[in-house]
Formats: structure tokens, sequence, C-alpha cells
């Protein structure tokens, strides 16, 4: 494994690939979700789902994981696999935009096959692109941890996911500046080749920053070196992956809270523009400025964990902090649903960013420091696959929750206005948020280190295969 150490210049540049991420995450679940569910009246349920499909392939991060780890490229564990996954992941995310407009076509003739050729195409599309994201995405995190030390990593953390929020705060900004001539705008005759001229800029900018990001990043290794990294302890097989992940009740509880933690951030990710735009009369531009005051928020609450809580505190404390303001920050959102004052909506949105990111901070460094290095890349792709079903379940349920509240609403004769659905999707959300700090509470940092070290010898001394 590699250990030369990153320094202050290499992590900043190392970041600007997960802030490409985090643009492309708000472009597709502040944008496109919120242009198929209030532009072109796609069933909230069937946009959750689609969507969720990136994160349903996510079992492929530790396959992803284990070939990078086992299967070098041109003498190279990581790089060859980032470059390819993110060729692949902008060239979907540009085809993404006619497929999604065809679709709404097909919705509207009412035949039944045509209709279900496009709803599978635009699932098929999306899981493509998780694949991509997870062929980009784990060997990323694996580069991470192969070029920091145990002391250098928090840091190199907290740095590398702040320019995950700059990267979401900029695709917000990029989404109100580019497409603000939009605003009012529902006809799709419009909207598509707007959307799609927007979509090639945004990968065009993608693929530059990707390159300046990591070329250099990985040194190529030959002769002795790749016979060493033939032997190493990461290159075990997944089977043997899964039996390590399950010879452990403390990865499983981990997992089990990562989840948990996820889902109680994003379980309004599918419905917040359209919370925006049907709660609070928000336009286009307008309900993307909201991912950039999450955005905004986040970053301040990742820089105050990260040189504040975090020491002060410890890294446990600050993350049933972090999930005790986020509960706290979602029953605020409903309250400015019943306020119905776009500024108190602005506000709240900052808080709900604060507390995103002192949680994700500790929740991050404990991911990290959970990790063996001995199956780096196992580790993360098991982090990565917890946090990828939480992401998914959360559009479906977000979505669907949605689609429940209204019909609940129309049938049940209640007020027509447009909150309950949303206050409902928000409620749930706060009882999962609620579920992740008792999670959390039956970590623990010793256990799990001593329990997964011994099962990772065990499973190293079986003869599998």
């Amino acid at each position: 494994m590699q250990a030369q150490g990153l320094g202050l210049a290499r992590t900043l540049r190392l970041g600007l690939f997960q802030g490409c991420l985090g643009c492309l995450a708000v472009i597709f679940a502040g944008l496109l979700n919120r242009v198929m569910i209030s532009e072109l009246n796609i069933p909230a349920l069937l946009v959750g789902v689609a969507l969720a499909f990136e994160q349903f392939v996510s079992p492929a991060r530790v396959l992803v994981g284990q070939v990078s780890d086992a299967h070098p490229l041109g003498g190279r564990h990581r790089l060859p696999y980032i470059w390819m996954g993110t060729a692949a992941f902008c060239t979907l995310a540009v085809l993404s935009i006619p497929l999604i407009f065809h679709v709404a076509r097909l919705l509207q003739t009412g035949e039944a096959h045509t209709i279900t050729a496009g709803v599978l195409a635009l699932c098929g599309l999306f899981a493509a692109y998780g694949l991509a994201i997870s062929t980009a995405s784990t060997p990323y995190l694996a580069l991470v941890i192969d070029r920091t030390n145990e002391q250098e990593r928090p840091r190199a953390v907290g740095i590398i996911w702040c320019l995950l929020t700059v990267g979401i705060v900029a695709g917000a900004i990029s989404i109100a500046i580019g497409l603000r001539g939009l605003d009012g705008v529902e006809d799709p005759a419009v909207l598509e080749p707007a959307l799609f001229a927007f979509m090639v800029r945004v990968v065009l900018a993608v693929l530059l920053i990707t390159l300046v990001a990591t070329v250099g990043m990985e040194r190529p290794r030959t002769g002795q070196q790749l016979s060493t990294a033939d032997a190493r302890q990461d290159s075990i097989t997944l089977k043997q992956s899964w039996a390590l992940i399950t010879s452990s009740r403390q990865v499983l509880v981990f997992f089990l809270f990562l989840v948990l933690f996820t889902l109680a951030l994003f379980l309004q990710d599918p419905i917040l523009e359209s919370y925006g735009a049907e709660v609070f009369g928000m336009p286009i531009a307008a309900t993307a400025s909201l991912n950039a005051l999450w955005g905004i928020g986040t970053l301040l609450g990742l820089l105050l964990a990260g040189l504040w809580i975090v020491p002060k505190a410890g890294k446990l404390a600050t993350a049933r902090l972090g999930c005790q303001l986020i509960l706290a920050s979602l029953l605020l959102l409903m309250a400015a649903g019943a306020l119905g004052q776009i500024p108190v909506l602005q506000v709240v949105m900052v808080l709900f960013g604060l507390s995103a990111g002192i949680g994700t901070n500790s929740a991050l460094v404990l991911m990290l420091d959970l990790t063996l290095p001995q199956a780096a890349g196992t580790f993360i792709g098991v982090w990565g696959l917890a946090q990828a079903m939480s992401r998914a379940l959360g559009k479906v349920i977000g979505g669907g929750l949605l689609d429940l509240g209204r019909w609940l609403q129309e049938i049940s004769g209640l007020s027509p206005g447009p909150l309950p659905p949303f206050a409902l999707v928000l409620g749930v959300e706060a009882l999962v948020a609620l579920a992740a700090l008792v999670a959390l509470s039956r970590v623990n940092l010793r256990q799990f280190r001593e329990d997964t070290g011994r099962s990772l010898s065990k499973v190293l001394a079986l003869e599998i295969g």
C-alpha cells in the first residue's frame, strides 16, 4: 500500500473530484427530480424508483473494491477505474435528458407496453449511471486511504468532504445561473433543449476537472512492487469478504447506523425542490438555491466539527450531536411549511445543512477509522454499499410517501393544501433520525477493531474456493 502522504495542496487537488460528484448529485437529485415531478407531472413514486436504481446497483461497490484491490491496470490499482467510471457516468448523464422527456411523452399516450418499455429504459439508464459512479468513487476513496496515514486522514477527510459540499453549492449556483431563463416555463419543447445543452456543459467541465484532480496521484507499480501487491491481504475473494462482514456483529451494527443516518439526511431528497415549488411557490432557479443554502450550512458544519467539536467531544459524541440536530432540523422544516414563508425555509435549510455537516464529518471519520488498512477496498465497498442502499431507499420511500400522502388527503376529504403530503415525508424522516441515534449507541470502537481484526485473520486463514 502507498503511504507517501498527500499534503495540503495534493489533498485539495484530489478533493476536486469529490466536488464534481457533488455538482452532479445536485443536478440529478435537485434539478431532474423537480422537473420530472412538478413540470412533467411524472408520478413521484415512479421518479423515486427510477432515481433509486442508481443506488440499487450499490452491491457492485464491494465488487469494484475487490477488483481495484486485486487487479491493477498498468500497474495502478485506483486511477484507471476512476477514469473509466468518470467517462461512463458523464456520457450517461447527457443521455438522461432526452430519455426523461421521452418517457414523459409516453406517459401521455396511455399505451401500457410503450410506457413499460420507457420506464424500464429509464431505470436501466440510472442503474448504469450508478454502476459508473461506483466504478469511479470506490477506488477514489480507497486511494484516499492508500495515500494517508491515521494522523493525516481526519484532515484529508474534512477537506475532501468540504470540497464535496463546495461542489453541491457550485452545482446549485450553476443551475440558478444557467437555467434562470426557464423560470415559469413548463413547455417540454423549451425545457428539453435547454437542459440538454446545460448538461453537456456540466459534463465537459467534470471531465476536465477530474483529470486535473487525479493525474499523478498514483504511481505505477512494476516488478517487485507488483509481486508484493499480489500478496496483499486485501486481495481476498468476494466470498471471503462476505464472511468477514457477517462474522462481526459490530460491522453489521455500524452498517445499520450508516443506512439510517444517510436515510435521515436524504429521505426528503426526491421531494425537496417540489416542496419549495408547491408549498412556497418557488421557480426552478429558486428551488435550486435551496441546495446551495444546504451546502453552505453543510460546509460550515464540516469545518466546525473537524476543527472544534470532534477534537473536543470525540467522534461518537459528535455523531450523536449531529443526529440530534438533524432530528430538530426536520421538525423545523415541517414548521416552515406551515408558516409558508420563504425566508424561514431558507434559514432552516442552512441549519439543516449545518446539522448534516456536523454529523457527516464524524460519521465519515468513524467510517475510515473502522476500515482495516489490510482490506481497504473491501471495507470502503461495504460502507459505500450502506450509504448507497439508504439513498436508494430514501428516493423510493420519499417519492412513495408523497404519493401516499396525496392519496390519503384525497380520500379523507382533508384540506386540499399542498403541505400535508410533504409533512408526512418529513415526519417519517424524523423518526428515522431517531432510529439512527439508537443504532449509534450500540457502536463500540474498541470492540469493533478487536472483533474485526480477529475475523480478518480467520477469514484469510480459510481455504475457500
